[in-house]
């Protein structure tokens, strides 16, 4: 089969050579198209492959309606908000995530990202320290959970949230749940969120939510800038000169955001999760292997839409 490695953020160097090790000694062939400029790049590169390796990359349906070959696409990486799993349903195309393969570097950004704010992103001013905090963490999924794992070593006290996982599993994971996400929010010091986007979770988080939480309290989302009620944020802050916002996504608003609240604010210049050597190898080499499997052995275990 003919696999395509399609990314505009390439992977490491170290990482393509071990996807093509391992589709190679698997029989079959990769052709890579790396920080192409274009989406008409990525639509006239599949148009004779049967399998597509991205990480934020966009599978449109103008890209599925180009691949008539096509029967798999991983995206390398817990989230895959951007493929159109409707599209990829109706043409038959099994798409993939690789869940837990970035979970370490993202948890590890997360609480970076805690003592950063927490030290006024370490101007000379007199900061604060996070032992002691509490920390509410919105899905306690695999990212979650570290993240939690993370923070208690740090000494916080942990509260936890999932729609997916019931309270006294929550409690088993090392957490206190929480009653609901308004109790969470209003008896955080910090916020973690860990959520998709999706249609129930997109500007879920605003005004109401931000403003419970308790004085000094900061805001700190690796999941999706979709999640943000932005205009809701811009309030927020406005009205609580005591609260932070951190992200590693620019929010659109971001320039804003930064003029009127300096140091109370701040944002990657790019999607900073998933960017180290160790989960760049992790997820490149779990999506080729997923793509041998599913070629030899139907093997569908992260397929995302059915």
């Amino acid at each position: 089969m003919k696999v395509l490695l399609a990314t505009q953020k390439p992977f490491s160097a170290a990482a393509v050579a071990g996807i093509e090790d391992i589709l190679t000694k698997a029989g079959h062939s990769l052709v890579k198209l790396e920080k192409y400029a274009d989406q008409s790049e990525l639509v006239a590169a599949v148009a004779d492959v049967q399998a597509l390796i991205i990480r934020s990359d966009k599978v449109t349906a103008e890209v599925l309606d180009a691949a008539p070959e096509m029967k798999i696409v991983v995206r390398a990486g817990a989230g895959f908000d951007n493929v159109d799993l409707e599209a990829a349903t109706a043409h038959g195309v099994v798409v993939m995530n690789t869940p837990g393969q970035n979970s370490n570097a993202v948890a590890e950004l997360a609480i970076a990202m805690m003592i950063f704010m927490s030290r006024g992103q370490f101007t000379p001013a007199t900061g604060s320290e996070i032992m002691g905090k509490t920390l509410g963490v919105q899905a306690y999924g695999n990212v979650g959970r570290l993240v939690g794992r993370k923070a208690e070593a740090l000494g916080l006290k942990i509260m936890a949230i999932d729609p997916f996982i019931p309270a006294d599993k929550i409690r088993e994971l090392g957490a206190e749940p929480a009653e609901n996400l308004e109790h969470m929010y209003a008896s955080s010091d910090f916020v973690s969120i860990h959520i998709p986007a999706t249609p129930q979770t997109v500007r879920s988080i605003g005004y109401d939510l931000i403003t419970r939480m308790p004085k000094g309290a900061c805001l700190v989302n690796t999941a999706r800038k979709e999640v943000i009620d932005e205009e809701g944020l811009m309030r927020a802050l406005e009205d609580r000169p005591d609260l932070k916002y951190v992200a590693d996504v620019a929010p659109d608003n971001y320039e804003a955001l930064r003029e009127k609240f300096g140091v109370r604010v701040f944002a990657t210049p790019k999607k900073m999760g998933a960017q180290t050597a160790e989960a760049n190898m992790n997820a490149g080499l779990a999506a080729a292997s997923q793509i041998v499997d599913y070629f030899e052995t139907g093997n569908t275990r992260f397929q995302v839409n059915r």
